[in-house]
């Protein structure tokens, strides 16, 4: 059970409020597409060794990146 998508919605507007004001942030979500979207670079981890590094926007077509807990940080 996750959190109401409500709430995540507001927790990733405030990220990317924070990220804007120049602070990096490094964000580790189950939810790969929705971090995928506010990634500037992502690493995607499989059993805890990065199988895949690029940004977000390039990961998000790559196939069973979802699958993957991804480890996504914003400059």
């Amino acid at each position: 059970m996750g959190l109401a998508p409500v709430l995540v919605r507001e927790i990733f507007r405030v990220l990317g409020e924070i990220n804007a004001a120049g602070t990096t942030i490094l964000l580790v979500e189950q939810n790969a597409n929705l971090a995928l979207h506010a990634a500037h670079r992502a690493h995607v981890l499989e059993t805890g060794a990065i199988v895949k590094s690029g940004t977000g926007a390039e990961l998000l077509g790559t196939p069973r990146s979802g699958r993957r807990t991804s480890g996504v940080s914003a400059p």
